[in-house]
């Protein structure tokens, strides 16, 4: 026999729960104006007794026939909204708009901040991307707490980029950078590069745990003993200096691989180094990218790369999150797309041994 459907927790047993009535309890989940002027002991009581009965708005919406409101959001947890063309994200957000003009919604842009502007969808206690049927969440500076309580809340919602939170399978659509760099380290290996050193930006993060093992399974494909002294954390670009760059290559080190954020400050950090040192790229030791980001600063020479298909990524985003809003079982969706190389002009073949680099 099919057990029972689970009924789903309503406001008046929130009130319950929380001893107030449902009116309060409807000013504090709608999170508008109004819920300011509830007592915060209140706020948290309600808040408290919907988290504990597993109460989600939204959820309850989508059971009924017709309960959207025909609107997807758009988040960034980063401190400026991309709405610069320039800016790494801004084929994000044009995908996404795209999308969702195409599947007959109006988008919502949400952008709120908490204390000293950091970005939280929970600033003021309540989730506000509510008014929304669901939201595409972007952005690096995340706060994985925040990502936790949506999916406790049942919220549909797609990330754009690959992210976890412990205990939680999150719906994302991702660029596939294990295979990416893999591959750009295999075309190295085959140009004759055997001591390769990757500078790494970040520490842990999603994007670079996946370079990082590409970086490794290239070289162990290929049979080569992979150095961890050769995965180069850089905590600032600043710090690359010429003095480094001459160390590095007097070492035998024939070519860097950089991984980029959402600007060009590091591969800018390296082209100055490299020039200032007297160090031709490729001539000297070669130079590939990571990613794609927005030269602003670095010369706009045609770097060895991979590029993201940030505008499509945006679209996709936007298709997997009316499945989710489609599909009661709730259950996530991980796409991950491939990245475009890029043969560029800054990798060649290394410099024979003993043949007196420039220093």
């Amino acid at each position: 026999m099919t057990p029972a459907r689970r009924r789903r927790p309503t406001q008046v047993d929130i009130a319950r729960r929380a001893g107030v009535s449902q009116a309060t309890v409807s000013l504090v989940i709608s999170g508008g104006a109004a819920s300011e002027h509830v007592a915060e002991s209140t706020r948290q009581a309600v808040l408290g007794a919907a988290a504990e009965l597993g109460y989600s708005a939204n959820a309850a919406a989508r059971s009924l026939k017709g309960g959207r409101n025909h609107l997807l959001g758009l988040y960034t947890f980063e401190p400026v909204f991309p709405v610069d063309q320039r800016d790494f994200y801004f084929p994000f957000l044009l995908g996404v708009e795209e999308e969702t003009a195409a599947q007959g919604y109006d988008l919502l842009l949400f952008s709120s901040a908490g204390s000293g502007g950091d970005r939280r969808i929970y600033a003021r206690g309540a989730n506000r991307l509510k008014v929304a049927d669901g939201c595409v969440l972007l952005g690096r500076h995340l706060h994985r707490e925040d990502l936790a309580h949506l999916v406790q809340e049942d919220f549909p919602f797609v990330f754009i980029g690959r992210r976890e939170v412990p205990g939680a399978e999150l719906s994302y659509v991702a660029v596939d950078y294990t295979a990416a760099t893999r591959d750009i380290v295999t075309t190295l290996i085959g140009l004759g590069h055997r001591k390769m050193l990757y500078l790494q930006v970040t520490d842990g993060e999603e994007p670079t745990r996946d370079r990082a093992a590409g970086y490794r399974q290239g070289l162990a494909e290929a049979g080569i003993p992979i150095d961890e002294s050769l995965i180069h954390l850089v905590h600032d670009p600043d710090d690359i200096t010429p003095a480094m760059l001459q160390r590095w290559v007097a070492s035998g080190i024939t070519a860097l691989l950089v991984e980029p954020t959402e600007d060009d400050a590091t591969i800018t950090a390296v082209e100055t180094a490299a020039s200032r040192a007297g160090l031709r790229v490729p001539g000297d030791c070669s130079v590939a990218l990571l990613g794609d980001p927005a030269l602003v600063h670095a010369s706009g020479r045609d770097w060895t790369r991979f590029t993201l298909p940030r505008t499509h990524m945006g679209r996709q985003a936007v298709r997997v999150l009316l499945d989710l809003l489609d599909d009661q079982t709730g259950q996530p969706r991980q796409i991950s797309l491939p990245a475009t190389f890029v043969p560029g002009d800054t990798i060649a073949q290394p410099p024979p041994v003993g043949s007196g680099r420039s220093a």
